[in-house]
Parts: structure tokens; C-alpha cells; sequence
């Protein structure tokens, strides 16, 4: 029995909760895993799982050796890292997870350069806007906005995104342009956004120096995806907030039309966030400097305003 591959078994399916799942992160067959753990309670003379029909739970003296372990993997992949080969070409398979728009506009267009620089990393790409649990879902690493709730991850801001208030000219010429964001709750339609964890619906916001107006809507549709929101704006389904980046193309086209832009809205910060346990690994170091390049390139995923004018209805230039 290799020992290093009986620990890493081990920590996967501590991490997952069962073995199904760990054996599919793994890539092995259920009975593989379950034959490496037998047999590692065997060499060590202890039980380190408690298994039941639904779920793996650790013993005492199971968690006491999933903590060594995981030291000790850490810092054998860290020897391993540190390897000069190792650190110019990183190898090996990564998972990352992150929300539809930056997937559709930013990573997935650039993934051909990042290949051609990393040709030996397998990249493992989970497109969505839910939010996953980094440990059990076996992801290395996400890229996300909004503020940090986990405080035991580790995370490094690389993006700010502003929104802006937009509609299409087809809902523009049915209602009418609002003159002020409390005429949208009056006589307008909003397409609101939904969280896809916890169901809860996001109001407009609007922010002109300490004044903080909150639109909650009426609204004729709501959804918890992003690239399903922006084609519900573009539809013509009422009047929506995106960032300014997934705006830009289509107001340049005369597809959307922004409103009110003397109403601002609080930056959303981007982060790339990994678990403490994976910060040295090659290939997520190499991906996180990769993705912060992508924003950092970009200024309107750095906080920086749409030019003036671009597309704004209202009494200024369209």
C-alpha cells in the first residue's frame, strides 16, 4: 500500500462525507477507496470512520490523524512545489468554480492563452452563480464578488465591479424613461435577481451622496442566474442593474440604454478564494496570478467608470 496515496484517499473522503464522492473526485472506483481505507485501519489498528448508510463521519482517533495528515500533505506538495520544474510548468488536474458572467466574458475566451502557458494543467471549469463548499465539492479554488463570509479561506481581491441601471430601448418606448429611481417603483417593471442558495430577492439600489434608495420592484420575472438576468434586460422585461463591464458592448450597440447614471451603486469587490490547505500548490498559484492578470487588464473590472455619455438616456447624450 503506498502510504502518501492511503493519506490523500483518506483526507478526500473526510473532506467529501462519503465515499461515493470522494472516489468521483478522485477519479477511482468506489471499491478502490473503500479497500485503501480498510486497509489503513489495518496498518494503524484504530478505526478512523464511523459509516452509515448516508454518510462518513471521523472517530477521535480519526481526526486526530486527518489533522497530522494534513500537515504532512501540505508540506509534501510544498517540497514538491518548490521544485524549480514544478513551479514553471504546473501539471496536474484543477478545479475552479465561478459565476456565469465572468465565465461567459472573461475566463472562457482567454482560456487559449492560459493553455498555452500551462499546457499540463486539465482545468476543471463549474459555471454557475450558486455558492459551492469548497472542501466537500473538492474545488481548488472560486472567483466570486460580494463580501467574505468564510473567514478561514483565503482570499485575494482582484477585481471591483461597479453597476449601472440599464433597460432596453423596446421597454423605453412601452413605459417611458424614469426620471428618478422612486418612479421606478411607480410606474415601471424591474427584472430582479434571486440568490440561487438562499432564494432571497436583491432590490435595485441607488446611492446619490447619503441618500440610499432601495427599488424592491414590481417585477414581472425574477432569476438566480446572471447571464439569464442580462438576456431578460435585453428581452425588453423591465428595467435592470448590471456591471458595467457585461453593459459596455451593448449599450456601444444601442441594445441597452443606461439610466439614471447620476444614481451610483457600491462597488462589488472580486475575489479569487482557495482553502488554507491548497495555498501552495503550482498549479492554483499558477491559475490565481493568471485570472488577476485578466482583471487587472481591464479597467472596468477595476472600479473604473463607463466614459460619459455611453449610451445614457435621460437628458444627456445617448
Amino acid at each position: 500500500m503506498d502510504p502518501i496515496q492511503a493519506m490523500r484517499i483518506f483526507t478526500r473522503v473526510v473532506e467529501a462525507g462519503t465515499f461515493t464522492r470522494a472516489a468521483d473526485s478522485l477519479g477511482l472506483p468506489k471499491a478502490t477507496v473503500t479497500k485503501q481505507i480498510q486497509a489503513l485501519e489495518a496498518r494503524l489498528r484504530v478505526k478512523l470512520l464511523n459509516r452509515t448508510t448516508r454518510r462518513v463521519t471521523v472517530t477521535a482517533d480519526g481526526a486526530a490523524y486527518y489533522e497530522r495528515t494534513l500537515r504532512l500533505l501540505t508540506d509534501f506538495d510544498d517540497i514538491e512545489a518548490s521544485m524549480g520544474q514544478a513551479r514553471s510548468s504546473p501539471r496536474g488536474r484543477l478545479r475552479v468554480d465561478v459565476g456565469t458572467s465572468i465565465a461567459r466574458m472573461l475566463l472562457i475566451p482567454n482560456l487559449p492563452a492560459f493553455h498555452e502557458r500551462y499546457p499540463d494543467i486539465q482545468l476543471d471549469l463549474g459555471v454557475s452563480d450558486r455558492i459551492v463548499d469548497m472542501i466537500s465539492d473538492n474545488v481548488d479554488c472560486v472567483i466570486r464578488g460580494g463580501n467574505l463570509i468564510e473567514q478561514s479561506l483565503v482570499a485575494r481581491r482582484i477585481g471591483n465591479l461597479e453597476f449601472i441601471t440599464v433597460a432596453s430601448p423596446d421597454y423605453l418606448r412601452r413605459h417611458g424613461t424614469p426620471g428618478h429611481p422612486l418612479e421606478i417603483e411607480r410606474e415601471h417593471n424591474t427584472v430582479m435577481y434571486f440568490g440561487a442558495h438562499n432564494g432571497r430577492h436583491y432590490p435595485l439600489e441607488f446611492h446619490q451622496g447619503d441618500e440610499v434608495i432601495e427599488i424592491p420592484g414590481p417585477y414581472k420575472v425574477s432569476v438566480n442566474e446572471s447571464a439569464a438576468y442580462l438576456e431578460a434586460v435585453l428581452g425588453g422585461l423591465g428595467i435592470g442593474q448590471i456591471t458595467s463591464y457585461q453593459a459596455e458592448p451593448f449599450l456601444a450597440e444601442g441594445r441597452l440604454q443606461r439610466l439614471l447614471p447620476e444614481w451610483g451603486h457600491p462597488l462589488l469587490p472580486v475575489y479569487v478564494v482557495y482553502p488554507p490547505n491548497r495555498h501552495l500548490s503550482a498549479k492554483v498559484r499558477a491559475f490565481v496570478d493568471w485570472a488577476a492578470e485578466l482583471f487587472a487588464a481591464r479597467p472596468l473590472l477595476q472600479g473604473q467608470s463607463l466614459p460619459a455619455g455611453l449610451g445614457t438616456v435621460g437628458g444627456q447624450a445617448a
